[in-house]
């Protein structure tokens, strides 16, 4: 089976934007971060309601059989009970100020710009994403690339993987 890749990380590191390109040099893309392929919700045992995959759509996705790699996107709650399925989970960082001003600036996703979304921003950058760094096999810190050069060092993780 090809290889499947988690890319993950806090909102404007480049998630969206590495996809965009990927997907125009013909790889299989999946955007995980809307409706259709998440559920508001809260893990077992805990009181904080937030996104969760829809766990019966993802894990058909990532059993159906491919010849090529699969880039999927996303950070919710739950994503860590499927990192064993994946080849790689990477994560997309940046700083806080990189971040604030991409999400500021951006055209295609209305969050954070709202003071209080750029508050829950730097927020999850402290809380969240340290979890996310314990779960991730890579890290990229996509203030230092272009996302040309971040679609490229994903593909060649595709192409390492046995």
């Amino acid at each position: 089976m090809a290889p499947r890749l988690l890319i993950t990380g806090m909102s404007g590191t480049g998630k969206s934007s590495v996809l965009v390109v990927l997907q125009h040099r013909g790889y299989e893309v999946v955007e995980t971060d809307v409706d259709d392929w998440c559920v508001w919700g809260a893990l077992p045992g805990s009181e904080d309601a937030g996104w969760l995959w829809r766990e019966d759509r993802m894990a058909e996705l990532l059993e159906r059989p491919r010849t090529r790699p699969l880039f999927v996107s996303g950070c919710v709650a739950n994503q860590g009970t499927f990192y064993p399925r994946f080849e790689q989970v990477v994560l997309l960082s940046a700083p806080a100020e990189v971040i604030l001003a991409r999400v500021a600036g951006r055209t295609t996703n209305p969050y954070g710009k709202t003071p209080e979304e750029r508050a829950d921003i730097l927020g999850f950058l402290r809380d969240v994403e340290p979890l996310l760094r314990r779960g991730a096999d890579v890290e990229f810190d996509t203030s230092r690339r272009t996302v040309t050069e971040l679609a490229e060092a994903l593909i060649a993780l595709t192409e390492a993987t046995p």
